[in-house]
């Protein structure tokens, strides 16, 4: 193994497109285990877990990927021309093509098992557990971060300046999830995030080894990127709370199980 990436395949003669494909495998297993063990054991269905309701709302789920989407290629693009001499061009069709398929297969499979469980199944036990909604954003937010601690951008950065920004991304996810009573928008903007990363940066400690567009040469994590990625999840929460007109005073509401 790679010792300073363990993500890293290529030791081992596998391309990195078959190595993104064997990663993201055991989210299949995880996700369809999830489903059916939370049906034995709570006779809840995914769409539940989802929601609380029978029914999934897709059109949540494409709004999160666009908005992200768009925020994540703004900050890309300041990026590049702010720092152009950070990335190197690597556009390889032949291989980019069947990323293209794993990416929005496999990263769109695992980005929804880490959401479904983290702020499906574990935000709805925590709530009802609990009947705050306060712990019901921080526990699982917290808990999601640590899960990252293995990553090898954490090795490469340190403990204390990358968790945080997992960190964040749980917190923020959490406060959407809580707010929208679903985890729609969430998954659309977590898959967004993974494949748009997949697809276009890449870089020698990334847990994501895959054959991008750029590849980073200097790749760092400052203040100044953490704060970027602060505003730019307060720019998504508030164009989401406008267009949901969602109800902040129902965080400090007691949770009442149906």
């Amino acid at each position: 193994m790679n010792p300073d990436n363990i993500m890293d395949m290529s030791i081992f003669g596998i391309s990195k497109n078959l190595g993104l494909f064997l990663t993201m495998l055991p989210f299949v297993a995880i996700l369809l285990l999830a489903i059916v063990l939370i049906r034995v054991f709570h006779k809840r269905s995914f769409a539940q877990t989802v929601n609380g309701t029978r029914k999934i709302r897709i059109n949540r789920c494409l709004t999160g990927a666009a908005v992200w989407s768009a925020l994540w290629f703004i900050e890309f693009l300041v990026s590049y021309l702010l720092n152009p001499g950070d990335y190197r061009l690597q556009f390889n069709l032949s291989a980019f093509i069947p990323l293209l398929f794993v990416s929005l297969i496999m990263i769109s499979i695992q980005s929804t098992t880490e959401e479904f469980l983290f702020r499906g199944y574990l935000t709805q036990g925590i709530a009802g557990w609990t009947k705050s909604r306060w712990l019901a954003i921080l526990i699982p937010g917290l808990l999601f971060g640590l899960m990252h601690s293995f990553n090898p951008e954490i090795k490469q950065f340190g403990f204390w300046i990358a968790i945080p920004e997992y960190v964040f991304w749980g917190l923020l996810f959490g406060l959407i999830v809580v707010l929208d009573d679903g985890i729609e928008l969430a998954i659309g903007m977590h898959v967004a995030n993974n494949v748009l990363s997949s697809l276009f940066i890449t870089h020698s400690f990334s847990a994501l080894q895959t054959d991008a567009v750029f590849v980073m040469t200097n790749p760092t994590i400052s203040i100044k990127d953490i704060i970027g990625f602060v505003i730019m999840g307060m720019i998504a929460l508030a164009f989401f709370t406008r267009k949901y007109k969602w109800n902040f005073n129902i965080l400090n509401q007691k949770v009442v199980n149906s």
